[in-house]
């Protein structure tokens, strides 16, 4: 039994630890009843009904299901439409549909909330030779630094004011940076003075990781574009694939005609009988990521009362997102905490996590992702770049329970490497 190897003390501090977050697990909870509503209300709005499930294959034409599911993510995400599909493989590829959708030979584009994360970083242009690359196909890249985790407002309005940038982006999580993910606040505050200067760029928002944490989504405070994965948040744990883009209906004309051809847009595209869990994933979705949250909420408490530094956020600060970072010290630490998180999962727990070179990445890799869908982020896991500080990037947890039981086994394995 896992819990018969976990140690006596962090089981009393656990007792201590539910005790003491029952007022924020109650906040999480009253959010995710407002985003029930929400998605509840959708499906009712848009007549799901079962024959919406129906596998509809080859070039995939009339399908309704497909329709109605767009529908309810361009609803749920404040938008005027939505791109859903699973021939979108991943947030990142979802991120790079829309990039190279909207931007070309020319055009500019900034980043308002410094360098994106790692993976995105080839994609741009910023390191490799890929001839795919935004800044290989002649697209301009700018980035404007947050000053203290808010948005640089004077630096952003002065270099908008020329008129002369297509597309602003803005990374709401903090990928593998030292920062705090931005609020929904944050984002609104500076959509509404870039309106004032500038009412062509076109706002996008990289939502990975946010979908549903806090009561609004970015489509609700202005954004033109907001991208997703269907592995992380608004998949709940059930879709075994896909990405979405919701927003602007002419802007995800521009996508869909790039995902498919001009003249034939959003019309085809076989759902590989995904439907299913597709609208399963995202009416789970508020029960996964309060989940995710809790789960998060939890290991912040017990890592704190614990010792460690640079634990963020910190248990009891507003979260915008399901990230959990915490800064374990030294890379035995950090590996010892990773595969204790991996012995504690359903699959794939005779593995023994090592550090190793990743795709995308310019360092060694440590993960722990015992998911049964391959990559899953709203399923609990960890990644941390083997480098100093040692920070882990933790997020996820379709059960509080599980989740639990999994940081328990892994402060119990660090703990011995003390």
């Amino acid at each position: 039994m896992i819990i018969d190897q976990i140690d006596h003390e962090l089981l009393v501090l656990a007792q201590q630890a539910e005790r003491d977050l029952r007022g924020i697990f109650e906040e999480l909870d009253r959010i995710s009843l407002i985003h029930s509503d929400r998605i509840l209300s959708a499906f009712i709005h848009n007549h799901v009904s079962y024959q919406d499930f129906a596998d509809i294959n080859g070039y995939g034409n009339y399908d309704p299901g497909r329709d109605k599911l767009e529908a309810i993510f361009a609803e749920v995400l404040g938008c005027e439409d939505a791109l859903v599909r699973p021939q979108i493989m991943s947030g990142t590829n979802a991120l790079y549909l829309a990039f190279s959708s909207l931007l070309k030979y020319g055009d500019t584009m900034i980043s308002l909330s410094g360098a994106p994360y790692d993976s995105l970083q080839e994609m741009v242009g910023l390191f490799g030779n890929s001839t795919q690359s935004l800044k290989a196909n002649g697209v301009h890249y700018e980035q404007i630094e947050l000053l203290e985790n808010e948005f640089d407002t004077e630096a952003i309005v002065a270099r908008l004011k020329n008129n002369d940038v297509r597309l602003v982006e803005i990374q709401r999580s903090r990928g593998y940076a030292q920062r705090s993910s931005l609020r929904i606040d944050q984002m609104k505050a500076i959509i509404e003075r870039i309106r004032e200067v500038n009412t062509d760029v076109i706002i996008m928002v990289d939502n990975c990781y946010g979908e549903l944490v806090e009561e609004l989504e970015p489509g609700h405070i202005g954004a033109d574009l907001v991208v997703g994965s269907l592995m992380k948040n608004l998949g709940g744990g059930i879709a075994a694939s896909g990405g979405y883009i919701a927003g602007r209906a002419d802007l995800i004309a521009m996508c869909a005609d790039r995902l498919t051809a001009p003249g034939i847009g959003k019309e085809l595209g076989a759902n590989f009988n995904q439907n299913n869990s597709f609208f399963k994933g995202i009416f789970m979705a508020p029960r996964a990521v309060n989940a995710a949250l809790k789960t998060a909420v939890f290991a912040s408490y017990m890592l704190q009362k614990c010792g460690y530094k640079n634990v963020s956020p910190s248990y009891d600060e507003h979260r915008t997102d399901i990230i959990q970072t915490m800064e374990l010290g030294t890379k035995e630490k950090l590996v010892a905490f990773t595969q204790g998180l991996q012995e504690a999962s359903p699959i794939d727990s005779f593995v023994r996590v090592m550090p190793a070179p990743m795709p995308g990445y310019p360092f060694d890799e440590v993960m722990a992702c015992g998911a049964f869908t391959q990559g899953s982020t709203i399923e609990l896991s960890a990644d941390a770049p083997v480098n100093e500080p040692y920070t882990l990037f933790m997020q996820g947890g379709l059960s509080y329970e599980y989740g639990k039981l999994s940081i328990l086994l892994a402060l119990t394995k660090a703990k011995q490497e003390a």
